[in-house]
């Protein structure tokens, strides 16, 4: 069977869980399982890779293993170089799990995984200039460039969550203030859905009942329900929320000058209501409107296993790429050897050519017998 039509295994890592699936080149999955993690420990977390790993290749024919990760990983797609979310510093994970498993492993971006997928097979197709953004925990992004993801000199483009928008502003995991994560990301939304709560506003009693009565249990998902249902607060919460992302965006767009951004992550289920006021706040922040083409805003359709899906695509197009080098490498090889033995056949003909032509090698001419008469 060919590279490109092997069955490889994505991976994505979150804080608590380790999730993972089977997936084929048309970017379908096939198996899937799901391990938690209780703790942030990078040793726990190899072992419960490998381990899925291991129960899904006892039943599916897999070449190589890709792994999403959230936070910078390096040039080589081998270390997670920091982490916020996780607690990670320089982890080579690539190294721990090649060790456990055996097979090929590529470490990339949860963000550049999801990125690719969507480019692949869903938001982003044809599109040649694409930049995805991930609004989960924090905020991802990623960089497509006919067809190539940037990852910069680095390794360690795309991390727009910790772009600085509020200088001063709301303390970010990372250690500094006022990053972009603080204000469009879904922590942000639960964050500011809770102070409301806390305060004691009457407006946030359908919050309020929705967790029990407790603010401490609000979340994200909880006020784009209520959202959904129509409940005000939600909506305004949802909007304020789209209001940064859309500032954010058009700063990106100044950089990057994207034809579609491509909106994923667990907010982004809020659809047109978190949507709408981006692209409002979007035409009111981009520099030169009325005078520039303006970037397509569309969601993502791929949903959570965006990344899953990219992590595996991207361990096959390494797979087939190293499967190709080793073939040049050693028809190369081949080629090199069979010109040095017809050199040495040569040389050893030419050297003997020569022992056959030296005066040293002929025989001694016999000295002429002297007659009587001579004598």
């Amino acid at each position: 069977m060919a590279l490109t039509q092997a069955l490889t295994i994505g991976i994505d890592i979150g804080g608590t869980k380790v999730a993972a699936g089977v997936v084929d080149p048309e970017g379908n999955i096939l198996d899937r399982l799901r391990r938690e993690t209780p703790t942030k420990d990078p040793r726990e977390t190899e072992d419960a890779i490998a381990e899925i790993v291991r129960d899904l290749e006892s039943r599916h024919d897999v070449i190589a293993v890709g792994i999403g990760a959230a936070g910078f990983v390096d040039g080589t797609r081998s270390s997670v170089l920091f982490a916020p979310h996780l607690a990670w510093r320089h982890e080579p994970l690539r190294d721990a799990v090649e060790r456990r498993l055996g097979l090929p492993v590529v470490v990339e971006n949860d963000a550049n995984a999801a990125a690719w997928s969507e480019w692949r097979f869903g938001g982003g197709q044809g599109e040649s200039h694409l930049v995805c953004v991930t609004l989960g925990t924090g905020i991802g992004g990623a960089i497509l460039n006919d067809g190539a993801l940037q990852r910069g000199k680095f390794g360690i483009a795309g991390e727009f969550g910790h772009m600085q928008v509020v200088p001063g502003g709301h303390r970010c995991e990372c250690g500094n203030r006022g990053c972009w994560e603080q204000y469009a990301s879904g922590n942000a939304l639960t964050r500011e859905a809770r102070e409301l709560a806390l305060s004691g506003s009457p407006v946030a009693h359908n919050l309020l009942r929705a967790a029990g009565g407790d603010p401490r249990k609000i979340n994200g998902p909880m006020v784009t329900e209520l959202a959904k249902d129509g409940d005000p607060v939600a909506v305004e919460l949802l909007e304020e929320v789209g209001r940064w992302l859309g500032i954010g965006l058009a700063n990106l767009a100044a950089a990057l000058d994207p034809g579609t951004f491509v909106i994923g992550g667990g907010v982004s289920d809020a659809g047109e209501l978190l949507l709408a006021p981006a692209r409002e706040a979007f035409k009111r922040t981009l520099t030169g409107r009325g005078f520039r083409p303006e970037a397509r805003i569309v969601r993502a359709v791929l949903g959570p296993e965006a990344g899953m899906v990219g992590a595996a695509d991207l361990a096959r197009e390494e797979a087939t790429w190293l499967r190709r080098v080793r073939v040049k490498t050693t028809a190369v090889t081949a080629k090199t050897a069979a010109a040095r033995n017809r050199s040495t056949r040569l040389e050893r003909a030419a050297r003997k050519s020569a022992a056959r032509r030296s005066p040293l090698r002929q025989p001694a001419t016999p000295e002429p017998e002297l007659n009587d008469t001579e004598a």
